[in-house]
């Protein structure tokens, strides 16, 4: 009987994923792009520590971390930092890089985002500073900055930026195939309709 409790909760879960991947209307939440699908299921966020929006997204509505809590087993989240808003884009996405390659987003996340919100971040000394006062090491820093493995994670966020097409942020890609429209979701309830259809893209 217990067992028989416990398949009808996961397929009554597996049905309401499949529904609601069936709801999605291509146009409406979402768009389909020209290239292969990825091997591997996987959400892309391209985002700036710049962009207010972004700041919202990830310290307000919290967007980001709810949409990687719901994905299913197998799934990845990637986020990838954008070079076109001004300041020193280029810099914080080099050190983003950094910090991808050292697993060290989480450190160094929130604290980058408001310090480019208080406009303080004028030179890749200042990023440094953020960095150390968030648990990386000035060896960590120093050392891996200017890396082959860190330069190629720098210039894989741009190439892809530009694979995409990406002109704002934030902006998610799912699968490597489909494209989350912002404009398309519902108002009233944005951030649940968010995870929502970037979780049913998943299934596509």
């Amino acid at each position: 009987m217990k067992k028989l409790f416990i398949a009808c909760i996961v397929a009554l879960a597996t049905l309401s994923f499949n529904v609601q991947a069936a709801d999605l209307t291509e146009g409406k939440q979402y768009e389909t792009l020209a290239q292969s699908h990825s091997a591997q299921p996987e959400v892309i966020e391209f985002f700036s520590f710049y962009c207010p929006h972004c700041y919202s997204f990830e310290l307000e509505y919290q967007i980001p971390q709810k949409i990687k809590q719901a994905l299913p087993k197998g799934a990845e989240f990637k986020q990838y930092h954008v070079t076109f808003l001004g300041g020193i884009s280029d810099d914080l996405t080099r050190a983003w890089a950094l910090a991808m390659a050292i697993g060290a987003e989480d450190k160094v996340k929130t604290a980058l985002f408001k310090a480019a919100k208080a406009n303080t971040l004028q030179s890749m000394n200042d990023v440094r500073q953020v960095f150390l006062d968030n648990g990386v090491s000035a060896e960590q820093f120093d050392g891996g900055i200017n890396s082959f493995a860190v330069t190629a994670l720098y210039n894989k966020q741009i190439n892809l930026a530009e694979q995409f097409k990406v002109r704002g942020v934030p902006d998610f890609y799912v699968n490597n195939k489909f494209h989350v429209k912002m404009d398309g979701l519902s108002h009233d309830n944005f951030v649940q309709d968010y995870v929502d259809t970037v979780n049913g893209l998943l299934s596509k």
